[in-house]
C-alpha cells in the first residue's frame, strides 16, 4: 500500500536545519541530553542485570558496556570528518587554543553511540577548522624536520616556481600563451618528479595520517560547547 505525499508537509533542507540547530544552541542541548540518557540507561541496565543475576550481573553489565564502547571506536573509522566542511568555515576567527579548542577535563566524554560521535565530529570540525589546519601545518613541519631530504625537495620546488614566475614576467611570456602553457606543463612534471625523488609525499602522508587520527579522537570526545554566547537585549 502506497501513500501519496502530503502537499502541506514542510520540507526543510538538511543544511538549513543543521544551521538552525547550531544558531539556536540545540546541538549542545542534544549532545548533553544524549550523554545523560546514556548514563541513566547504563545505570538502569546494570541494576537490572544485578537483580536478575546476582552472581554474574556485574560481569554482564561490564561486558555490554565494553562492547558498546568498542563498537563506537570502530565506527570512528567510517566517519569522514570533512564531509560537511565548507570554505566559509575557514573565514571565521580561530578558536582559543586553551579554553575553546582544548578545554578542560570536564569538556570531554566518551560518545555514547556512533550517531553522537558522528554529530560531534562534524560539528567540531566545522567550529575548529582553522585549529585543525594549524595542527596539520605543525605536523607537516615536524615531518619535514625528521626528513631533511624532503625539506630540501620542497624548498627546491618552491624556488623553481619562484624563478619561473620572475623570469616569465621578464621575458613577457604572457604575449606567448602557447609557450607559457607548454613551460607551465613542463614545470608541473618537473616539480612532481622532484617531490617524489626527495620523498616529500611520505612527509605529507605522515602529516595527513597523524592529523586525521588527532582530529577524529579530539572531535569525537570533545563535548559540544556553546558556539557563541547568547545575545541579550540592552536597555537604552
Amino acid at each position: 500500500m502506497s501513500f501519496s505525499a502530503n502537499p502541506l508537509a514542510l520540507s526543510v533542507p538538511e543544511p538549513a536545519f543543521e544551521s538552525w540547530l547550531r544558531d539556536t544552541g540545540y546541538l549542545e542541548v542534544l549532545d548533553q541530553k544524549t550523554s545523560d540518557l546514556s548514563a541513566a540507561g547504563t545505570s538502569v541496565d546494570s541494576a537490572a542485570a544485578t537483580t536478575s543475576f546476582p552472581t554474574a550481573g556485574i560481569d554482564t553489565g561490564v561486558f555490554i558496556s565494553l562492547f558498546s564502547k568498542i563498537w563506537t571506536l570502530i565506527s570512528l573509522l567510517t566517519i569522514n570528518p570533512v564531509s560537511k566542511l565548507t570554505a566559509g568555515d575557514f573565514s571565521g576567527d580561530t578558536a582559543a587554543w586553551t579554553s575553546g579548542f582544548i578545554g578542560f577535563y570536564d569538556s570531554y566524554s566518551f560518545p555514547s553511540s556512533p550517531d553522537q560521535a558522528r554529530m560531534r565530529v562534524h560539528e567540531n570540525v566545522k567550529r575548529h577548522a582553522k585549529n585543525y589546519a594549524s595542527l596539520f601545518v605543525l605536523f607537516f613541519a615536524c615531518s619535514l624536520y625528521q626528513m631533511p631530504l624532503a625539506l630540501i625537495g620542497l624548498l627546491s620546488s618552491l624556488a623553481l616556481w619562484d624563478v619561473f614566475r620572475c623570469y616569465g614576467n621578464r621575458w613577457g611570456l604572457d604575449e606567448y600563451p602557447v609557450l607559457k602553457q607548454t613551460l607551465f606543463a613542463i614545470m608541473q612534471v618537473g616539480t612532481l618528479v622532484l617531490l617524489m625523488y626527495f620523498n616529500v609525499q611520505m612527509a605529507l602522508l605522515c602529516a595527513v595520517g597523524v592529523t586525521y587520527a588527532v582530529t577524529i579522537l579530539h572531535a569525537s570526545f570533545r563535548k559540544l560547547s556553546p558556539a557563541k554566547p547568547p545575545t541579550r537585549g540592552r536597555s537604552k
